[in-house]
């Protein structure tokens, strides 16, 4: 899917939880694909696997989550609390009417993702995430020095102000740019899908509840309990993640039944657009149970 086409897909509106959705969708049918993003992030990175999915016989919803784009935007940091977000993706799936459900997650969308696997698993049929590791493997790791020193960002998104300051400064370029700076391929984000990040970040109020995610995480946790995933799961990995090392994935067996686990080598955290024709690759042979390429 070019910029151009992006522009011409349909756009709904959803209320759920309480809230008003900008979801923008592709196919038709009553298998749903729901499509999370990530930060700082807008549903214009599943970009290349929506035609996939939709060719697959799928109504693929790509939402802008709670906070970004169109999607209503709380002042409140407790809006963005854990269990808030997660009935956010439980209610949205209500809504559909779907009579299957493909979720797939990257990024924080991939924590919401895990969330809801193990929380409402009669929600999901299968299961996809884009480098964020399994929620207990991601906390076994962030007490080690050398993840601790990657994820130093979450703790001074703690502070207020200053933040929204450094990433709002030139309107946004330096939350957009930061995609494209920590890319092992900058070419796969042209201008036209930075400056579509750019818009996002610039919103009125837009980086405030996009790190509000990150604020309320701090004061309610991921949570210590972690019910094994049934579900069919597959993770995929860009190995050169600036933010998160590959050793977060380590273990992610112990706590999911059915895992397909593939590393693209040489890609970084922003897989799924740096790399869509592997990606979509693995993505529809474990789809249409077809062996997935290494």
């Amino acid at each position: 899917m070019t910029f151009d086409t992006w522009h011409r897909h349909s756009c709904l509106w959803i209320a759920a939880n309480g809230i008003h959705f900008e979801v923008a969708t592709l196919g038709t049918g009553d298998r749903l694909a729901l499509l999370l993003h990530g930060f700082p992030e807008h549903p214009i990175s599943w970009r290349h696997q929506m035609p996939l999915l939709a060719g697959l016989g799928y109504r693929v919803w790509a939402p802008s989550l709670r906070g970004y784009g169109g999607t209503d935007s709380p002042r409140e940091v407790s809006a963005y609390r854990m269990k808030v977000l997660v009935e956010d993706v439980a209610s949205l799936i209500r809504a559909s009417g779907a009579r299957e459900t493909l979720l797939m997650g990257h990024d924080w969308g991939g924590a919401l993702a895990w969330a809801l696997a193990m929380r409402q698993p009669a929600l999901v049929n299968r299961l996809v995430v884009c480098n964020l590791p399994h929620p207990a493997c991601f906390l076994r790791e962030i007490r080690r020095p050398a993840q601790l020193a990657r994820s130093w960002y979450m703790l001074a998104f703690q502070l207020p102000i200053l933040p929204e300051a450094i990433l709002g400064f030139r309107q946004g370029r330096v939350a957009a740019g930061l995609i494209r700076r920590t890319s092992c391929d900058p070419s796969r984000f042209p201008d036209d899908v930075i400056e579509v990040y750019r818009r996002n970040a610039a919103r009125p109020g837009g980086l405030t509840a996009m790190l509000n995610w990150y604020r309320a995480l701090f004061r309610g946790g991921l949570g210590r309990t972690f019910p094994k995933i049934g579900i069919p799961t597959l993770l995929l990995w860009g190995d050169h993640d600036v933010f998160l090392g590959i050793r977060t994935t380590h273990g992610t067996e112990d706590y999911v039944a059915d895992l397909t686990f593939r590393v693209l080598p040489g890609v970084s955290h922003w897989v799924q657009q740096e790399a869509p024709e592997a990606v979509n690759a693995m993505l529809e042979a474990w789809l249409t149970g077809a062996p997935v390429p290494d």
